[in-house]
């Protein structure tokens, strides 16, 4: 049994999209997605922040390994990380916002605390 959603997508595909959708989340501070995709979102982004945290030159080069651009790599170290330093855990909240129009599919909007 797989620990992941599938998304309907290709392996490459779906990693892709997740690896944008938590750059987004780190630039803008919150994204609005459907509920399955902002559920796994929130596991890549939770880890990012943990890594920004220890803020050594390993944990950099991982993040930007994952993060598509440098200067939300930045932001997460400089801005980001430091205000969950007290935290441990827990940097994204899930917000449901109802269905979509067109198709119905379950929304909400994923924060960062």
């Amino acid at each position: 049994m797989a620990d992941y959603r599938k998304l309907g997508r290709p392996s490459s595909h779906r990693q892709l999209m997740l690896r944008n959708l938590t750059t987004s989340l780190l630039k803008n501070g919150r994204i609005e997605t459907t509920v399955t995709r902002a559920k796994e979102t929130k596991k890549f982004a939770e880890k990012m922040i943990t890594l920004a945290k220890r803020g050594d030159l390993h944990a950099r080069r991982q993040v930007l390994a994952f993060v598509t651009e440098e200067a939300v790599v930045k932001k997460l170290f400089d801005e980001i990380a430091p205000n969950y330093k007290e935290r441990n855990g827990g940097y994204t909240r899930l917000v449901q916002t109802g269905p979509r129009r067109g198709d119905a599919a379950p929304m909400c909007k994923l924060e960062l605390v």
